[in-house]
Order: C-alpha cells, then sequence, then structure tokens
C-alpha cells in the first residue's frame, strides 16, 4: 500500500502540543486509532519518529522534519521513537455539508 495523503478539502480541527521523547503521551506508542470522519497528520519538527499502520507491521514508514504522515479514519497505528524527535499531530475532519433550508410552506389565500 502506497503512503496515505490528506485528501483535499478537509477542515483543520485542532493541533496537539508539541511532544518530545519524555513529554509523549503513551496512548500514542501503542495501538489506536483516528476517530471515524477524523484525519490525522504526523508532523515532525525534529529528529524523526517511526509511524506504523499495524495492519502493515513490516512497512513502517520514517517521518522527518518537512515530510508528515497523513492518517486515515479508524485505521489501527502507533509511533515508535528510536532517537530524539519532537513533533505534534493535527486533526482535520471532512467539512459537514450544510443541510438546505426547507422552503417556506404555501400560504393559503383567501
Amino acid at each position: 500500500m502506497s503512503r496515505p495523503r490528506l485528501p483535499d478539502g478537509l477542515d483543520h480541527v485542532r493541533s496537539t502540543e508539541v511532544f518530545d521523547n519524555t513529554t509523549v503521551p503513551a496512548g500514542l506508542l501503542r495501538a489506536h486509532r483516528v476517530a471515524d470522519g477524523v484525519w490525522g497528520n504526523l508532523v515532525v519538527h525534529t529528529g524523526a519518529v517511526t509511524f506504523v499502520f499495524d495492519d502493515e507491521p513490516d512497512r513502517p514508514i520514517t517521518a522527518r522534519a518537512g515530510d508528515p504522515v497523513a492518517i486515515p479514519p479508524a485505521r489501527q497505528h502507533h509511533l515508535e521513537l528510536d532517537e530524539p524527535a519532537t513533533f505534534a499531530v493535527e486533526f482535520h475532519r471532512i467539512p459537514r455539508t450544510p443541510v438546505p433550508e426547507a422552503p417556506p410552506s404555501p400560504t393559503a389565500m383567501s
């Protein structure tokens, strides 16, 4: 499978704080998922982070500064930190399609 890319037209929802090897939440180092309808984007600032899709454990991705990793909704993955690094995760959502307003009801004419 090729490296996923963020689809066009997503809305940025939020970003985590910048983590390093000592502040990374333990949950990022074990299997977890991004919510349905939400894309993640691993953004490395310094060093390198190994990103692993758990359904392809033999195909780790090395992420470095300027080379983010898109994380599709609901796809299980984890990070590995083999060297000093700083990074954050951005979260993007598919824009909601506005629901058209119902036309005004016709008024009876007398």
